[in-house]
């Protein structure tokens, strides 16, 4: 039986669209782990990155938490939390935000330092304020870059969020571990082919959101 012979048995299984274990279920808790752990590291990303480029400092420190926060595996990281912390979702949240956290930090830094300073010196030329430079001349400019970190990161959540089956939670790769468990090869592709296929989704909607936030004559530059 090959790969498409499976992938069309587990999604033509009415079995697999309805309960607790539907397909419609476990996107909806994949998405919620994603967007939760999304929204962390871009509470945590955005701002220090924000700032660290506007100033131009802290660039060396950047590098060095984003190269161990890259390091450190997510599986690893979170059977460590589990074993601390017990049963609940800090032990799933913490290797997520830890995995997103670098590529939004690093690319928001790059995205502010790579700005043209000329417009940057002439809005200081003429009086404005700190702040105002910072959201009205440079973050337009920066926002291709931010928004393809913040893309980075959300893929790699949705990658490493079937991690969350292994300590009892649901999601997506609740079809990868339970048909590794019982040698369900059905469940097992029609897990990783949900978690491509919501990836794929997650890459449009980036797209999609960048046509939207970015002005025209940003996107012609960058």
């Amino acid at each position: 039986m090959n790969v498409l012979n499976f992938i069309n048995a587990f999604f033509s299984d009415s079995g697999h669209w309805q309960g607790y274990d539907g397909i419609p279920t476990r996107v909806a808790e994949h998405i919620q782990y994603t967007l939760t752990a999304l929204a962390i590291a871009a509470a945590i990303g955005l701002p220090v990155g924000l700032l660290t480029g506007h100033t131009g400092r802290g660039g060396n420190t950047l590098a060095l938490i984003a190269t161990a926060g890259r390091a450190l595996p997510s599986f690893g990281l979170m059977v460590l939390m589990f074993i601390l912390l017990g049963l609940g979702m800090a032990p799933v949240m913490i290797p997520l935000v830890v995995l997103a956290v670098p590529p939004i930090l690093v690319t928001t830094y790059e995205a502010m330092r790579s700005v043209d300073p000329a417009p940057v010196d002439a809005a200081r030329g003429m009086g404005m304020a700190e702040t105002g430079v910072l959201f009205r001349v440079e973050l337009p400019v920066a926002l291709p870059l931010i928004l393809s970190g913040l893309r980075s990161a959300a893929i790699q959540i949705v990658s490493t969020a079937t991690i969350a089956a292994y300590v009892s939670f649901g999601g997506l790769g609740r079809y990868i571990i339970d048909g590794l468990y019982q040698r369900n090869y059905e469940k097992v592709v029609g897990g990783a082919t949900l978690v491509a296929a919501l990836a794929l989704t997650t890459l449009a909607l980036f797209w999609a959101l960048g046509r939207l936030a970015v002005s025209a004559g940003v996107r012609r530059r960058s």
